[in-house]
């Protein structure tokens, strides 16, 4: 008898306004997102979403065992909606497929193949980048194919409408959200990821929740700036619908203080825009430890990066951080800290990155310090 009772969130990133340039639609190519599975189960079913579309998209979706790099074909199964394979997500909407049986197990690879028949507003997805985090578009319909033709394909890290892959598996298995901007849709939690697979943490799915350029308090409604997304009271209760999930990891904020710098400058960056550490706070406690907490979801917080270097370092925006980090690492809001500030930085110049850890623009990491920023990562959390 199966010992597989629930849903459990198995891979899973967040949606948002892809970058508004003048090309924003495709016709008749073919996306492919591997993934690998992290718990044993009996079925898959998946989330895919146009919540920040303008429009309607059509697709055709199917979901298929690996064998090497390969889709195994004699294994295909179409994805369906309510018993029909041809799917319809309205703008601003996300749908969860029928469940497929199929037989999972930890370390297995499958693969989501979306094909888009006619002309498809390109508006949601993210992009985001790390060992795990890869995929692949070509021309033309090859969801049934186990490879793409070399020359009518490219790698992509941008990922269109899939959003979530919730496997039913055991009790016992859970989620862990990652939520942030353009560090956490870095590679620190692919590496989590893998520490995971790595010492032997198999209860425990890592979900990557991220946006780049987002914010706490604020966002852009501007086209130039639309890919910056959503801000935190819109984001949060979307992404941390995520099935067994049981705790979630925020390390975000660093663009409320990065980004004003004056009309003068930007029109869209106003200095009214400009946070003090306790509106940070404040809007931390009241979006996602509150919302959290009335969902049973333990809080971690991370702690705000070293920004020394930054373009638009200044020392009242270092003042800032510093404050706002104290309010993370002290405060009784959460059920603990992850320190990433105090494991990256420099011990002789702490507004820096150690040596090593700086991917060379004073704001993003290193892959080293990517590895170090997983490795931070209390084993309680992922127990």
């Amino acid at each position: 008898m199966s010992n597989f009772s629930k849903w459990v969130a198995c891979w899973g990133n967040a949606t948002s306004y892809t970058d508004q340039t003048a090309c924003t639609y495709s016709k008749d190519i073919t996306l492919r997102y591997p993934v690998r599975i992290c718990f044993d189960g009996d079925a898959v079913r998946v989330r895919l979403s146009n919540i920040t579309g303008s429009e309607p998209v059509c697709l055709i979706a199917s979901v298929a065992k690996m064998i090497g790099d390969e889709a195994d074909v004699s294994a295909i199964r179409q994805l369906e909606v309510n018993g029909n394979t041809d799917i319809v997500i309205d703008g601003g909407c996300e749908i969860t497929t029928d469940p497929v049986n199929m037989d999972l197990h930890r370390g297995d690879m499958i693969c989501i193949s979306i094909y888009l028949p006619s002309y498809t507003c390109m508006n949601s997805g993210v992009l985001i980048t790390g060992p795990l985090s890869r995929g692949s578009f070509c021309y033309g319909r090859h969801d049934a194919d186990k490879s793409f033709p070399l020359d009518k394909s490219r790698k992509t890290n941008w990922f269109y409408f899939l959003n979530t892959i919730d496997i039913h598996t055991e009790e016992k298995n859970k989620a862990v959200i990652c939520y942030g901007d353009s560090i956490t849709a870095q590679a620190w939690p692919d590496f989590l990821i893998q520490r995971c697979f790595d010492e032997g943490f198999e209860d425990t799915a890592i979900i990557r929740r991220a946006v780049s350029g987002t914010r706490i308090l604020r966002q852009y409604d501007c086209i130039t700036y639309a890919a910056y997304g959503l801000k935190g009271s819109t984001r949060f209760p979307i992404e941390m619908n995520t099935s067994g999930v049981s705790s979630v990891i925020i390390q975000h904020g660093i663009n409320d203080i990065i980004h004003p710098v004056g009309t003068d400058v930007n029109p869209f960056r106003p200095w009214d825009d400009m946070p003090t550490a306790e509106e940070l706070a404040e809007g931390v406690r009241d979006i996602y430890v509150k919302y959290a907490r009335e969902r049973g979801i333990k809080v971690y917080s991370g702690t705000l990066l070293p920004i020394k270097g930054w373009r638009t370092y200044a020392d009242f925006r270092e003042k800032v951080r510093n404050e706002f980090n104290e309010y993370l690492r002290r405060s009784d809001d959460f059920d603990g800290c992850v320190d990433f500030d105090k494991a990256v930085r420099d011990p002789e110049d702490p507004e820096r990155f150690k040596e090593g850890y700086d991917s060379g623009d004073h704001l993003h990491p290193s892959m080293s310090c990517y590895i170090k920023m997983a490795n931070t990562v209390p084993k309680e959390i992922l127990n």
